[in-house]
């Protein structure tokens, strides 16, 4: 059996992956997940620029004052302002994330200039946003209306810093996070037998609750699961039941947030209150049973709004955030291994590619196609129906076709979500890699099969640069006790871990090197030279 050596300086493993002038032999197997890498990497390569793209696009409309960008370029009103909801909670945040993992000169320099900026200038009530107007350099509207500063915080913080946070870990956007949402409810407004709590918009408190159940996990205080336990008791021990009290349940954006919600925060007192969970659990059964029962198609999709007392859709077009719903039946299968609770997973997956390929996910939007595609990916990893897989692939070629030349997709905030969701399709086709320094020629592709993955590189010219791989983010930047589904979540694939050793196979090196899962965290140092294709094999020992 061959021995293998143990590198522990990242230089000499560079070496050894090229210093072999003739690639080495795989097996037939081998060798057919490498084509199959191979084939995957020019989509990642042209996912990748695209999003760098976008970047470049939005970055041309920023305000030469402030150099913040526009709400949206459609109308003169939304030219002419920076707010919380939209352009801070959809656009700026993977406009962040695209530039740190492909562009770390702008991540550190203009990405973090425009954290500062909005910072300082939108800050209104204490750490909380307001809408800000560039051209009177000033708050867009006079009085201050609490409600509304209240609702842009939340969807900033969903939205878009706890996305980054998941990816990034502690950073300067953790810590506006933090401070925005104290402030959220130092100044809660709204009595109730419970305590104070921020709002009665669903929306918005389905946005705390996830929020909330993350950040507690994130800091342990318990301040943040006693608010959330607030909301929780808000509704579901109260007069505000969603299927018992609602007159209208939204099972669409803008209001699915709240059935997610409280099923994160089920998740949360499952580990951190058990007393709670048995409270609460007869009442998220009820809820899930009744949407199970009056708030889906024949193809096993939710409508976008129903009675749930009359058992009714108010609205009966297709929701194109099944998948942010469906994260909330999934969690509390993975807590209570409830079947019936899988089973609409699989359903939903299911039915896409027969009935759903091209389909007028709001209206054809960019966003509906986005959103559609993200719950499908973030279900699929967990529970991977083979037609889902197809149908992954195709829309995301519609999605791409709404790109214009200039970068822009459709010119408002939601240009954002296509970032997002092209970021998470890119790591599924890598297996959770990508290349520091990142170049516009590189094609990167992945396939992790067995808990081994195989990557393939090449490049138009020589390269030298690093593969970063990924964490488990879910315990390592959240400190999560479970990696349950989450909206907006980029899931893992292979994942390295300090303190475990990994099994490094090169086609340029004649040696297997074992390495720490410390250097694959850091980079693993590779060069790539011109017109050849390196193939990489990793897996744990």
């Amino acid at each position: 059996m061959k021995k293998a050596l143990v590198i522990t300086l990242p230089v000499f493993l560079m070496f050894a992956l090229v210093s072999c002038n003739t690639e080495r032999s795989f097996t037939a197997g081998q060798e057919d997940l490498f084509a199959e890498a191979t084939k995957t990497a020019p989509l990642v390569n042209e996912g990748f620029n695209r999003c760098l793209k976008f970047v470049d696009g939005w970055l041309e409309l920023r305000d030469s004052a402030t150099g913040l960008i526009p709400r949206n370029i459609n109308d003169e009103r939304s030219k002419d302002m920076w707010n919380a909801k939209d352009c801070a909670a959809d656009n700026y945040p993977f406009m962040v994330l695209t530039s740190a993992l492909l562009d770390r000169d702008l991540f550190n320099g203009t990405m973090r200039d425009m954290l500062e900026t909005e910072k300082r200038l939108t800050s209104r009530i204490g750490n909380m946003p307001d809408t800000w107007s560039f051209s009177k350099q000033g708050f867009a509207v006079a009085d201050t209306v609490l409600p509304d500063i209240i609702f842009g915080s939340a969807e900033y913080i969903k939205d878009g810093l706890i996305p980054l946070t998941e990816w990034l870990g502690p950073s300067p956007w953790l810590d506006r996070l933090i401070s925005i949402l104290d402030d959220i409810w130092k100044y809660a407004p709204l009595e109730t037998p419970f305590g104070k709590i921020c709002s009665d918009n669903p929306e918005v408190n389905g946005d705390m609750l996830q929020s909330l159940s993350r950040v507690y996990w994130i800091t342990g205080d318990r301040k943040y699961l006693e608010w959330a336990e607030r909301l929780g008791d808000y509704y579901l021990l109260g007069d505000n039941h969603p299927t018992r009290d609602f007159k209208v349940l939204r099972l669409r954006d803008h209001g699915c947030e709240v059935v997610s919600g409280l099923c994160e925060l089920y998740a949360t007192v499952s580990f951190a209150d058990a007393p709670k969970k048995e409270i609460y659990k007869p009442q998220i059964y009820e809820m899930l049973d009744r949407i199970l029962e009056v708030g889906r198609n024949e193809d096993g999709l939710f409508y976008n709004s129903i009675d749930p007392v009359k058992g009714i859709p108010v609205n009966s077009g297709v929701a194109d955030n099944f998948g942010y719903t469906l994260n909330g039946f999934y969690t509390v299968y993975l807590l209570d291994h409830i079947e019936k609770y899988k089973t609409p997973v699989h359903t939903a997956l299911g039915v896409l590619n027969e009935k759903y390929k091209n389909f007028a996910w709001e209206g054809k939007s960019q966003d509906g196609y986005a959103d559609a595609i993200e719950g499908a990916l973030n279900l699929y990893v967990r529970e991977p129906v083979a037609s889902a897989r197809e149908w992954i692939d195709s829309e995301t070629q519609v999605l791409w076709s709404k790109q214009q030349e200039s970068g822009i997709i459709e010119g408002w905030h939601g240009d954002g979500n296509f970032a997002r969701t092209t970021i998470m399709y890119c790591f599924w086709k890598t297996g959770g890699v990508h290349l520091v320094p990142w170049r516009k020629d590189l094609k990167l592709g992945g396939v992790w099969k067995d808990n081994t993955l195989y990557l393939t590189i090449s490049g138009d010219d020589n390269w030298k640069g690093s593969i970063m791989f990924d964490r488990k983010r879910h315990s390592e930047n959240m400190k999560m006790p479970l990696d349950w589904p989450r909206i907006n979540q980029f899931p893992e694939y292979f994942t390295a871990e300090i303190g475990k050793s990994y099994l490094v196979t090169s086609g340029f090196s004649k040696k297997d090197e074992t390495v720490q899962g410390e250097t694959l965290l850091n980079g693993l140092p590779v060069k790539v030279k011109a017109g050849k294709t390196l193939k990489i094999i990793v897996q744990p020992l």
